[in-house]
Order: structure tokens, then sequence, then C-alpha cells
């Protein structure tokens, strides 16, 4: 047993009402309480997420004074420039922003920092060479600029006024732009919701500003139309891993329907290169269309990722897709090999009981897949993880961190130690001087023996509930998928099924015979299941009698439909 199994107990009290009111199984009712939704009205619009149950875009924080400038901008004719981020999330939020305020008659440019020469972010760097190429007097910053304290401030004495529209944490002081448009400023809660990327903020925005422009009876406005947009709000939502709750709930599963029919030429060309099929859901955003936005960003710049999304035709957009994927294939690459180095490094002298945090770093190592190598020596050794890479004056690395270990908190109290820091609990990016490594990884190691307890160290597998084997039924699952979208903060249904048996010896499967395949039976059903990349990681498969942790899927192949289970775990049976 590779985890530690948390059972969900059943809430009566709060599940039959669910189950009355909705018409709903018991079940079902139960995964709803698991995941915090206990009223109707809330279980209601959970499983039925609808696009009118969105919230007023001017109650984000100061939505008003960012509508306000911006339409100023628009009556004087002012050029602007918006200045994004290189992940998915800036890349389509700036796409977005693009193409609807140059079709509703704004002048805009674009900027997006390159990740080697000017790092992450609002930087001092990324601001001047912005304003060289586009001398203008407003700037719009998405997905990025709330601890831009300083460059705003820098902006502002130089007449250049700002507009941040951003989610990540906000600097003490705030950096002084025109409008900060950030949820983190504003309560929780339904209409009040603090989770939003920025793709989802830059959607928000739109619709404020279409909500002035039909208010002053302008002609544009009016014929404009959002839904289409909804394509691109889903792939930064679901690829920044932002909990697909709430808000996000409604806009990506409004934005997945989109992407299954957009004909955005860079889209279409995207899922063509990436063979991506219907239907199309958070898997296929989040490890086929996703990364191949990604990639140009990690290595180099986004810009070809950006032009991709503004592609006006799928001649033009072709070509664009294909380099992304060649990108994409040399990112797998070097990450690959980046990883297995630092795995190997940290395996070498790991030690579990002194080892709280593992923060690495090399002069060689690609500072464009840190975070994606983080999370790998992360799921490796369950320890919260930073590795960082760059040139012999300043190393920019990338953070995960577990539940239990706020990492950002923890780098505020290590800010004399660096250069620059951000992020959430559970990523975070750090610049810092090479000679201060090893004071930072004593110190964050200080930190998190205070902060985790033994227990928090080996990870939690949670288990919504245990159903026999025979119950996994085609029509019990099909009402269980009403939950879905799955994600961060909406995990997929995982169950604990008890007493099952090997119904015929375990197959290898894969290129390199990586996985292992198995038909369980509890004497009634026969359910077949796989174990993704356990022979490579060295587990044997099950013997005798054992309970089974696992995610039910649902497969159709030749119009027949299945269940299939995802194994994740198993025990002796009790």
């Amino acid at each position: 047993m590779k985890f530690r199994w948390n059972i969900a107990e059943v809430d009566s009290l709060l599940a039959r009402p669910l189950e009355a009111t909705l018409g709903i199984s018991p079940l079902l009712a139960h995964c709803l309480v698991q995941r915090q939704v206990t009223e109707p009205e809330s279980a209601r619009l959970f499983l039925e997420p609808r696009l009118k149950s969105l919230s007023d875009p001017y109650l984000l924080p100061n939505m008003e004074r960012a509508v306000d400038r911006l339409f100023a901008a628009h009556a004087a004719r002012e050029r602007m420039v918006i200045f994004g981020d290189y992940d998915v999330d800036g890349v389509t939020a700036t796409a977005l922003l693009k193409t609807s305020l140059t079709t509703l008659g704004w002048q805009v440019d674009h900027y997006l920092p390159h990740r080697m020469d000017e790092g992450y972010g609002l930087s001092q760097a990324g601001v001047e060479n912005c304003l060289a190429r586009f001398p203008v007097p407003l700037l719009l910053a998405v997905d990025c600029g709330s601890t831009a304290t300083e460059q705003v401030g820098w902006m502002a004495a130089r007449g250049v006024e700002v507009i941040v529209l951003d989610h990540h944490q906000v600097a003490d002081p705030p950096p002084p732009a025109v409008a900060l448009v950030n949820p983190q400023l504003g309560p929780d809660g339904l209409h009040h919701p603090r989770a939003l990327c920025s793709a989802a903020l830059a959607f928000k925005l739109l619709h404020a500003l279409l909500r002035r422009g039909r208010e002053l009876e302008l002609e544009r406005f009016a014929r404009f139309d959002i839904k289409p947009l909804l394509d691109l709000v889903a792939l930064g939502t679901v690829a920044d891993l932002v909990p697909l709750r709430g808000e996000n709930r409604i806009l990506v599963s409004a934005g997945l329907k989109r992407l299954e029919t957009t004909d955005r030429p860079g889209l279409v060309a995207l899922k063509e290169v990436s063979q991506t099929r219907s239907p199309i859901g958070v898997y296929e955003v989040g490890f086929q269309l996703g990364p191949r936005l990604n990639a140009a960003g990690r290595l180099e710049t986004a810009e070809a990722a950006l032009e991709l999304l503004l592609a006006e035709d799928l001649e033009s957009a072709r070509p664009l897709a294909e380099a992304l994927d060649t990108t994409n294939r040399e990112r797998q690459a070097i990450e690959k090999q980046m990883a297995d180095d630092v795995v190997g490094l940290v395996r070498s002298k790991f030690r579990p009981e002194h080892d709280f945090v593992i923060v690495e770093g090399a002069l060689h190592w690609h500072i464009g897949v840190v975070g994606i190598v983080a999370a790998r020596v992360l799921r490796e050794f369950y320890r919260p993880t930073i590795i960082l890479g760059g040139d012999n004056e300043l190393w920019r690395g990338s953070g995960r961190s577990i539940p239990g270990f706020d990492l950002a908190a923890a780098l505020r109290e290590c800010g004399d130690l660096l250069e620059r820091h951000g992020g959430h609990a559970m990523a975070a990016g750090v610049t810092i001087q090479p000679n201060r490594l090893a004071a930072l990884r004593e110190r964050l190691n200080g930190a998190a023996r205070t902060a985790l307890p033994a227990e928090l160290l080996r990870p939690e597998l949670r288990l919504d509930a245990r159903i026999p084997l025979r119950e996994l039924t085609v029509d019990r699952l099909s009402e269980l998928m009403r939950l879905q979208p799955f994600g961060q903060g909406n995990p997929a249904l995982q169950f604990l099924i008890p007493r099952v048996t090997l119904a015929s010896p375990a197959q290898k499967l894969g290129r390199q015979q990586q996985h292992w395949k198995f038909r369980l039976t509890d004497g009634q059903a026969y359910v077949d299941a796989l174990w993704w990349g356990a022979v490579e990681a060295g587990d044997a498969p099950p013997s005798g009698t054992f309970d089974v942790a696992a995610v039910p899927q649902l497969e159709t192949f030749n119009g027949r439909t299945l269940v299939r289970l995802k194994f994740l775990d198993w025990r002796p049976a009790s």
C-alpha cells in the first residue's frame, strides 16, 4: 500500500435532502457532499452549470475603474499595449483581449516577455523593452503585475498608466495601478469568485466592457458575441490548474463544448497535429493541447503560441501548429534528460527523516522546464520541491508543494535571501543568487519541520466511497459522470472496491511494457483495470484477495459502452 487511504464517511443528514430535492441516487448525493456541495440549490448549479449563473463582472475589485480608463482610451483613440505572460493562461488571455478589443475599436498592440532574457512577470527588463517597442500611454498587464510595485511606479513616473488584470497574490504595498483587477482583493464565494485565472478574468473584463458599450448604444458592442471566446477561456483555466468549482466550472463546461466545434483556425490546426479527437475534456486540454501551447514559452518566447491563436486561416495556422508540435517534442526530450538527472541526484542523498523540502539547482539546468521537473521530483519523493537553473549571476526556479505547506508564504519568510518570488500555496517561482541556495534550503526545511507532521509526508488517497465491483454498472457511472468536468478542486471519483481477485494473470502493456493490465472479479462481475506505469515503478501485481483503490471510467468502443478501472493502489483484503 503506497498511500494513506482515507475513506469518506457517509453523512446521511446532508445527503438525504439532496436525494429528495434533486431526485438523485444516494451515491451521487454522497459524492456531492464529499465535495462540500451540501445545499440543494448549490448542488443543482454544480450538476447543471449554466452561463446565466455567472456573476456580475462589476463585482470584481476595481473593475469599474478599469472599464472607465479603457473607455477613455477608446474615445481618445489612444494606443495601448497588452503585456501578457508566456504560459497558456497568459497567452489565451492575451489572445482573447487582443482579438476582441481590436474588433471593438481599441488601438491595441501586444507584448509577451522572453522567458530567458526577461524572466517571468512584469519585470523591469520586460517593461523597458515593451515600451521601447510600443511607446504608449496605457499598458494592460495580463496574468502578471500584482507584485510589480516598483515597475508600475517606474511607469507612472514616466506618464504610462497601468491596468493590472491578474489573479496572483498581491504585494504589500500593492502596485500603484490605475486599476488593479484581482479577485484576491475581494471576498470569496459564488458571486465573488477568487479562484478565476487570467483567461477567465479577461472574459469578465470583456463582459463588463460590452455592458458599458451597450449602455452607450454603440453598434459594435451590440453585435459582438462573447460566447465563441469560451474555447480560449477553457484552455487557460484547465492549463492553469485553478479549481474547477463555481464560475470556473461554468466557464470550463461551456468552453469544452466550444472546443469540440471551434472554427478558430489555430485551434483546429492544433487539434490536428496533436491528434485530439472528440469528446474533448480536461485530459485532452491538459495533456494534448495545453503542453503544445506551453512549449514555446518554456523554451524561448510564447509568441508562436499567440500567433497561432490569432491566425486568421488554416493555411497560416497549420505551419505554426506543426512548429509548436516540434518544439514540444524538443521540450519533452530536455525535460526527460533533466528530470532523470535531478531525480538521480536527489535519490543519491535523500534522507526522509531529515529532508522535508527539496531545493536543488545547477548552472546547466534549463529554466524553461524547472516547474515540470519539480513536479516530477515531488511525485517521486513527496516533498515540497524547488528546482532552479540559470547563469552565473542569478538562478531562476519553480517550486511545487504538498497539502499542509504553503510554499508562497514560506518564501515570503525567506525574502531577504531572494531577488524575486511569488505564486500560490502549491506553486511558486523564485530568483536567487546561487551562493544563497544552501541558506534557502536550510530555512525552508526549518519551516517545514514545524508545519508538517510526519503523517503528512506520506501521500493521501482520498476515496469517495466503498462500493462492490458488481455495483459499478454503466447506468450508475453515467449518473456519476454528471460531476464532470473533473480536475483541480473537483477530483475524479476514487472508490474503494473490496474483496476482489485476479480473474486471469496480469499482463504487461505499453511500448516499454511499463503498465499492468488486470481483469478483476468479485465472483459476480468482471472488470478490466489498468495500472499505469506500475511495471516501470517496480510495483508487483496484487495477489490473493485484495481491496482496490481505483478511478471508475466509461469507455465506448464500436458502439458499446463498458466500465473500466484506473488502478491506483491495493491492499490485502481485511
